[in-house]
């Protein structure tokens, strides 16, 4: 099997460097092409020479595009949404790991989904999403009477508060409950906010110093309680992650997918 060609966006960011180390050896995927924001100051340069002659990155997005078959997005929201409405067009596969997006911002990926296979997750670590189907499943086995609270931590530099990956937690929950996210999350308390109420969902988010990601659940019952953990220690798990979703997608139809289905767990 020829390995997917793959465009990766933002390669001087930390998760596009990482995407670069990642791919050396791999049979499954090669770095066609490595597409920066034109103010970047790796513009020019030649990387992932460790696989070959390497490829010049450049500030070119359709050109990026048209030499590869699926891209890798871990950018901006706004170089994010702006991406895939020119993959839109062209009916570009990708692999989206960016967050905080909007409902808004969501409406161009669900545009390029027409066109399109993607794959769309907050969390690309083959424990991350073994940790959301065990929460979704402690959850529906405890139920509401249970006290739901999920806490995460990044690094300071973190932008988008919670976590995309505590998010799809606090929403594990509630599918567990079989209750609605949106009624029942409470992001974070101040002030006399009364008494929990049952089947509440706390989300609570920590930045300091350079921590990678962690994030816990802690499901509280009367006289005991079961917390379940994830620490990511090393961006290279969400990079393997990522390049194992681009050799997965390029072959799918058009739609929506995510890890669940990239690892065949759904």
């Amino acid at each position: 099997m020829n390995p997917a060609l793959v465009c990766v966006l933002g390669p001087s960011g930390r998760m596009g460097r990482a995407l670069l180390d990642a791919s050396a050896g791999r049979t499954d995927v090669r770095i066609s092409a490595a597409v920066d924001r034109e103010d970047a100051p790796a513009l020019g340069n030649r990387v992932n020479e460790g696989s070959g002659a390497g490829v010049e990155v450049s500030a070119d997005l359709r050109a990026g595009f048209l030499i590869s078959e699926v891209y890798i997005d871990f950018t901006t929201v706004s170089s994010t949404v702006a991406a895939a409405r020119l993959a839109t067009e062209l009916a570009k596969p990708a692999v989206i790991g960016t967050t905080g997006l909007s409902a808004e911002d969501e409406i161009a990926l669900e545009g390029l989904a027409k066109v399109a296979p993607i794959v769309v997750a907050s969390n690309f670590s083959l424990g991350v999403n073994l940790l959301v189907g065990l929460v979704t499943k402690a959850a529906a086995v405890l139920g509401p009477t249970w006290d739901a609270e999920v806490v995460e931590t990044h690094h300071r530099a973190k932008r988008d508060a919670p976590s995309g990956t505590a998010l799809t937690l606090a929403k594990a929950i509630a599918a567990g409950h079989g209750s609605s996210y949106a009624e029942m999350h409470r992001h974070g308390r101040d002030g006399d906010v009364g008494p929990r109420p049952q089947g509440e969902i706390g989300v609570h988010a920590v930045r300091g110093g350079d921590v990678i990601g962690e994030h816990t659940v802690s499901l509280y019952g009367a006289g005991e309680r079961i917390e379940l953990s994830h620490r990511a220690t090393s961006r290279s798990i969400f990079a393997a992650g990522a390049l194992r979703a681009a050799a997965w997608v390029k072959d799918q139809p058009p739609g929506r997918y995510d890890m669940l289905d990239v690892l065949g767990l759904r």
